[in-house]
């Protein structure tokens, strides 16, 4: 019987281990050996439309649409298309000033909400543009953004290209410097995968263009489109890549709770996923194998890291290594408890909050998966605080 526990117990921590630690390790280091692919010939310049969707985006929108303005790609090849999403704020009057710039921009405005997927569904009707780039309200481009997509795409198999997200607005009160490693451990991970085998996991969301013609109809009851849009592209046999260059900005969530919810909702969409994609697994190829690696396991962590506690109750009498990981395990909890009461006496450690970091992203998961149980009938979200304090 012990014998069976032991095997179960490590069973359960190996694939932890193997999904945030191995397997990033091995891939970033395997791709520093892999040539880099030409692409400063690339004269690429086709028409491109910007999809937006906003709802409530007044601190931000004016700088957003700035910053597409003042992009070093030919204006002339460039569209943007804003859908709002019944705003109840200064949205719709600051887009509206911009309407006769030098960039067409077109605005449609959503009498009631929608959601970001039924806005891009319907906005991507109106797109004239080869390439589509989707984009958040509050992810400011740089002036080399665009072209630094773009021009991997003078290769015919690659199908969607990932921005390089950096974030800005970091506190030490909150949880925005954990999200920023974080961030910035999961882009060299992408841009790995997309080297390695061009099959990059997912992009960050924020920012990303693709061909239009392998757009597929996001489902309306989705919560997470960038996902469900870089599986159709890999399905369809086409690459999947991160560009460093393609720098973009982002204000980073500060707010454990606001991110905790954020978080919780994506796992949801994250489930949903994992459903409607499960067939890649039986495969068996290059896909299935990184699909697994990089986001099934870390889907499952919440799962595997409960049934090690559980496992270690019955088991940490019967060595020291036993005995140590239950207590190691105790130790973390521990420390997670312990900043969360910090946090509420206004005193903050940093090394503590990477492990609250960690342990919400997972408890996230946890709720996220029995939000998914539930059914999802709509992607009308809840924007998450802008520039938060």
């Amino acid at each position: 019987m012990s014998l069976t526990l032991n095997i179960l117990l490590w069973s359960f921590i190996t694939p932890v281990i193997y999904t945030y630690v191995i397997y990033p390790f091995v891939t970033i280091s395997l791709a520093k050996r892999v040539k880099e692919k030409d692409t400063t010939s690339s004269t690429l310049t086709p028409k491109v439309s910007i999809l937006i969707a906003a709802h409530n985006e007044e601190l931000v929108i004016e700088s957003k649409i700035k910053s597409i303005l003042l992009s070093n790609y030919p204006k002339e090849h460039i569209e943007i298309l804003i859908g709002t999403d019944k705003c109840t704020d200064n949205t719709d009057e600051i887009i509206q000033r911009y309407t006769k710039s030098d960039i067409t921009l077109k605005h449609v405005k959503f009498s009631k909400r929608s959601g970001k997927i039924t806005i891009i569904n319907s906005l991507i009707k109106d797109a004239i543009g080869e390439i589509l780039i989707l984009t958040d309200s509050n992810v400011i481009f740089t002036e080399n953004t665009i072209n630094a997509l773009l021009k991997h795409f003078s290769d015919p198999k690659v199908g969607l290209v990932d921005s390089n997200m950096k974030n800005f607005g970091m506190k030490k009160t909150g949880i925005s410097i954990p999200e920023k490693t974080y961030i910035s451990v999961e882009g060299k991970l992408k841009y790995a995968e997309g080297k390695m085998w061009g099959s990059m996991m997912g992009p960050f969301g924020g920012c990303f263009a693709m061909r239009k013609n392998l757009y597929t109809k996001i489902p309306n009851n989705f919560l997470v489109d960038d996902f469900f849009l870089n599986m159709k592209v890999l399905e369809n046999g086409y690459s999947c890549l991160n560009e460093p260059d393609a720098v973009v900005y982002e204000d980073v969530s500060n707010n454990l709770k606001a991110e905790f919810f954020r978080k919780t909702r994506i796992s949801a969409g994250n489930f949903q996923n994992l459903s409607y994609f499960s067939n890649v697994l039986f495969k068996c190829n290059r896909l299935a194998f990184v699909f697994l690696s990089h986001k099934i396991l870390r889907w499952l962590s919440p799962f595997l890291i409960l049934l090690i506690g559980l496992t270690l109750c019955f088991t940490y009498e019967e060595s020291i290594l036993n005995l140590s990981l239950a207590i190691a395990y105790l130790i973390l909890f521990g420390i997670v408890g312990l900043d969360l009461l910090l946090i509420n006496l206004g005193l903050h450690f940093k090394p503590f909050r990477y492990l609250t970091h960690f342990i919400s992203m997972n408890a996230a998961l946890f709720i996220g998966f029995f939000k998914y149980l539930k059914g999802s009938k709509t992607s009308v979200w809840n924007r998450t605080e802008r520039l938060q304090s």
